[in-house]
């Protein structure tokens, strides 16, 4: 079954067929809210919005754990992350619609794994490519049939939040190989690994990075929600595709 995590500006899906919601109890506290149990074109999916149905939850404390182990033991094999992000590449400017393979760390203190040395164990994951192929190649299918254009790849660099980075932060990730920032991709990534999903971002650019172009002197608020908008109806579209290619 197809899990989606919404992000900023993505707390529930208009083609959603809802059947039931359930609140789901982890062994790592509670989700960000109740799982949303549905059918688009008459295939299940479920849905989550990661900072809450009210958008009250900052990325830092978000509880990615619950989150992906509840996904996972109501059935969800593969995760779509939907999330926001500035643009630091010059092609990836506002609007642009990105599935990055490669992802950069920058967070701290968060809970970023399901073996803690206790009587699980110490285990490591291989980390080497964070994304699922699989599940990139069939959103890059569902945009191709959905005649949305896409960025095939990038580097996500993930940073603490909840505020927004300086233009030295931006220029440091630059030199590092990012070519986006975010605030959410990690832990979710890694954790979703440990549990074998098939796991893959969706990336929306919201604005330039600060520093970079039109944000060169600032980032204002306000132009981001409007290009939200817009773009999340487009991937709303792209995830219609999705639903049926990954049901068949």
């Amino acid at each position: 079954m197809l899990g989606i995590i919404g992000g900023t500006g993505l707390t529930q899906l208009a083609n959603l067929e809802v059947t039931r919601r359930e609140v789901v109890r982890t062994p790592w506290g509670e989700p960000s809210g109740a799982l949303t149990f549905g059918r688009i074109d008459g295939r299940d999916v479920i849905f989550l919005a990661r900072h809450g149905y009210g958008h009250t939850i900052p990325p830092h404390m978000v509880n990615y754990r619950a989150n992906v182990w509840a996904l996972q033991a109501r059935g969800a094999t593969h995760v779509v992350s939907v999330a926001s992000v500035g643009g630091i590449r010059p092609d990836l400017g506002p609007g642009v619609i990105a599935v990055p393979h490669q992802i950069i760390d920058y967070t701290w203190g968060r809970k970023s794994t399901f073996y803690e040395g206790d009587e699980r164990g110490v285990v490591h994951v291989d980390f080497t490519h964070p994304y699922s192929t699989e599940l990139r190649t069939r959103f890059l299918e569902a945009a191709r049939a959905a005649g949305e254009p896409v960025v095939d790849g990038g580097v996500y660099a993930c940073s603490q939040g909840p505020r927004l980075e300086t233009a030295a932060e931006i220029d440091r990730m630059e030199g590092d190989g990012a070519d986006m920032v975010g605030m959410t991709g990690m832990p979710e990534a890694a954790l979703a690994r440990e549990l074998d999903l098939h796991y893959a971002a969706i990336a929306v650019v919201a604005n330039y990075a600060a520093g970079r172009a039109a944000s060169s002197a600032g980032i204002r608020m306000d132009d981001i929600n409007a290009t939200l908008q817009t773009a999340l109806g487009k991937v709303r579209h792209i995830i219609d595709e999705l639903v049926a290619i990954h049901g068949s």
